[in-house]
């Protein structure tokens, strides 16, 4: 495999959004130097639709789990089946769940038991676990410091828009931090700020396609073309030229998913 030189480490390539043009979307992706992608599960049922897509592109992989979103539609899927799941070559991350309490679509008390237990599966296989986290900067670092005591496991704050203290406590923990287009948007200095001090070798950029396109794509469908401009924005935030960011983010990306073949520079 050719070494990429940007990977969109979360993009949602199944949404209806991009069925009509999947093949002209990858190739605008390659065009700008995004060689890999990860098409991110918010429905363990499904799955399938996922997998058909890495079937379908060589360069894309996927993750299987249930967002916190969805915790209500799925409550009850347990780490064996998770496990059992990930298990397909091309699956190279558990999620993306965590908790989301800005959405009334599931009580706390649900998500909770569901994140946990995506926890468990992400430990059992070394996958990394893809965390969301919107409104529940409190709950999601007390669950991730219990849970790292009763054993470590590897993980991600994708599409990074939380407080300090959780990005500082996820690096604390031994885990990485995304960041999206948001990073991107005029009003997004306290995001840069945070960004500044996240450890080169803890960063990753992401999409989060078809959602948060960054300028001059603002208001339109994302694509994982377009991680070029997070990149680019988070190599003028750490004062580095964008061929920096972007090995280095490549370079944490296959630490992190180290099912992906062809980490070896």
């Amino acid at each position: 495999m050719t070494r990429p030189y940007l990977v969109d480490s979360h993009c949602h390539l199944d949404f209806p959004e991009f069925a009509s043009d999947l093949d002209a979307i990858l190739a605008r992706a390659g065009e700008n130097g995004v060689g890999l992608m990860v098409t991110i599960s918010t429905y363990t049922s499904k799955l399938p639709n996922l997998l058909r897509l890495t079937e379908r592109f060589a360069q894309v992989y996927a993750s299987v789990g249930t967002h916190p979103l969805s915790a209500a539609a799925e409550p009850d899927v347990p780490t064996e089946e998770i496990v059992r799941l990930s298990r397909n070559p091309k699956i190279v991350a558990i999620g993306e769940a965590g908790l989301d309490y800005f959405y009334d679509r599931a009580p706390p008390e649900v998500q909770k038991p569901v994140f946990i237990r995506h926890i468990e599966a992400a430990r059992e296989t070394g996958l990394p676990l893809v965390i969301h986290a919107r409104d529940a900067d409190a709950d999601i670092e007390a669950i991730l410091s219990e849970q790292t005591r009763l054993g470590a496991f590897p993980f991600i704050l994708h599409c990074f828009s939380s407080g300090r203290r959780l990005a500082e406590a996820g690096v604390e923990l031994g885990g990485y931090v995304s960041f999206s287009g948001i990073l991107t948007f005029n009003k997004s200095e306290e995001i840069r700020s945070i960004a500044r001090g996240v450890p080169m070798e803890r960063l990753l950029v992401e999409t989060d396609a078809p959602f948060l396109a960054p300028p001059p794509h603002r208001g339109k469908r994302n694509e994982p073309a377009f991680v070029r401009h997070t990149a680019e924005a988070l190599a003028k935030v750490k004062d580095l030229d964008l061929d920096t960011i972007a090995a280095a983010t490549t370079d944490n990306f296959f630490r992190l998913f180290s099912r992906v073949p062809g980490g070896a520079a």
